[in-house]
């Protein structure tokens, strides 16, 4: 028996798991509808896919959710898992959804999927027969991954980075790499069986003024560690920034920069696609505003040639979204692309050539630290500030980037801490911005550029 599936079976062996019979699910997916994989879907859809968020606590209620989202003609659908299952806390999960049941209340914030059991999961992932996808937050996702597979689930979110220092603050980074490690080795696994597992990485992170240069690093990173075990099928992301021309240099220079280094550890062969969140910071109260930037949104992931977009709702900052609301938004954002139906994307070529500049710089620092595997030079470049992310809450992560708008509201760097950024690129990043101010007027500039959409 190899060492993972040793460490697969102490896994599964929890007292909140039903029996978890290997030689069955691995049959299941061998024999899976090819409709589940979006990894399939990516190979032969001409159109971006349209991918909302939402998980309820009791599988009837997702059940319906599913089907609000079938008639607003969804590409994917998401099973948004709740939060005590993201931190392993299955026993509290289940109490929960028992009293979700008797009362019919949602207590809790997601749909738990290890209570719920892969058999029963399964009924509903094959009954609606589309891609689901996995989102979760969870920095030990092991168990629940084995559990997505087994339902159906074939396209796993999160990385080892992203799931970890936008959400947490003591988990230890380098066991966060270690469980991420083994989550790609069972995707890979079981990309073997059927089409691939499509994996995808958490573009927004703190969704706090985080400069293109620090989400593109990470975003390749996770890449780059998924692809060494093995992984086939990957998805690159970030969300809107709150610049249009920002956003299209971000996804070129994303875009080109997956497929270089991709080449350099030659997994030329594995399929790269784009991701492009709708705004993640905070949204306005005011309905109609919250639909118009949905709109320019779906526009700009036009732009930027995404492969699939993740939706929003114009009830976002009032609350959790009802399914009606989320239902809505997938069919206005199917509307508006189907009148779109492509752009021209001019990329502005000093833009892109800083931002290029800076990312090597990073991958660069990156590369030559002297630990002997990719996860630990990431790891040790984070414990140094090489990567370095504004607003986490993390205890290894610096917090000595500061980042601000220029006047065209594009995010620049005006103290790089310990991030490698080239000198050129400093001065033209710190060139665009007013910083002859006090201090507190540029404190004040930054508070308002983190609310600048509501």
């Amino acid at each position: 028996m190899s060492l993972l599936q040793e460490e697969r079976e102490i896994i599964l062996n929890n007292e909140f798991v039903d029996t978890f019979d290997f030689s069955e699910v691995a049959d299941f997916v061998k024999n899976a509808s090819k409709d589940l994989f979006i990894s399939h879907h990516f190979k032969n859809q001409k159109k971006m896919l349209v991918q909302p968020r939402g998980g309820f606590p009791t599988y009837k209620k997702q059940f319906a959710l599913y089907e609000f989202f079938v008639d607003a003609n969804v590409d994917v659908l998401p099973l948004t898992i709740d939060s005590n299952t993201r931190l392993n806390d299955y026993a509290t999960s289940k109490k929960m959804l028992r009293l979700s049941e008797e009362n019919d209340v949602d207590m809790l914030n997601g749909y738990p999927l290890v209570n719920h059991g892969y058999r029963t999961t399964r009924k509903m992932i094959t009954h609606f027969n589309k891609p689901v996808s996995l989102r979760h937050g969870t920095p030990d996702a092991r168990l629940l991954i084995e559990t997505a597979i087994a339902s159906g689930i074939f396209e796993i979110e999160g990385g080892p980075i992203t799931y970890l220092l936008p959400y947490s603050k003591n988990f230890p980074l380098d066991k966060a790499f270690l469980y991420w490690k083994y989550v790609e080795r069972v995707c890979a696994n079981y990309s073997q069986l059927n089409e691939p597992i499509n994996r995808e990485s958490f573009g927004p992170l703190t969704a706090t003024l985080v400069p293109p240069s620090i989400t593109i690093v990470i975003q390749l990173l996770e890449m780059l560690l998924s692809l060494e075990e093995g992984v086939k099928s990957f998805s690159v992301s970030f969300a809107q920034q709150g610049s249009m021309n920002q956003d299209i240099v971000t996804g070129a220079v994303l875009k080109k920069l997956a497929k270089f280094y991709a080449a350099e550890i030659n997994c030329s062969d594995a399929a790269i696609n784009l991701v492009y969140h709708q705004w993640m910071g905070a949204f306005p109260m005011n309905k109609n505003y919250a639909e118009q930037l949905i709109s320019i949104s779906t526009v700009i992931a036009s732009m930027v040639g995404a492969d699939k977009i993740i939706t929003k709702t114009r009830e976002e900052a009032s609350g959790i979204p009802t399914k009606e609301a989320n239902a809505k938004t997938v069919a206005n954002t199917q509307y508006s692309l189907g009148i779109l139906n492509g752009l021209p994307n001019v990329v502005d070529e000093e833009e892109e050539e800083i931002l290029t500049l800076e990312v090597k710089a990073i991958m660069e620092a990156v590369f030559n630290d002297p630990a002997d595997t990719l996860w630990r030079k990431v790891f040790n470049s984070i414990k140094n500030g090489i990567i370095d992310v504004p607003f986490s809450p993390h205890i290894i992560n610096h917090n000595n980037m500061i980042t601000i708008r220029d006047a065209k509201k594009n995010i620049r760097i005006i103290k790089r801490g310990n991030v490698p950024i080239p000198d050129r690129c400093y001065a033209y990043e710190k060139g665009q911005c007013d910083l002859t101010k006090d201090t507190t007027s540029i404190v004040n500039d930054i508070i308002h550029d983190i609310g600048i959409m509501q």
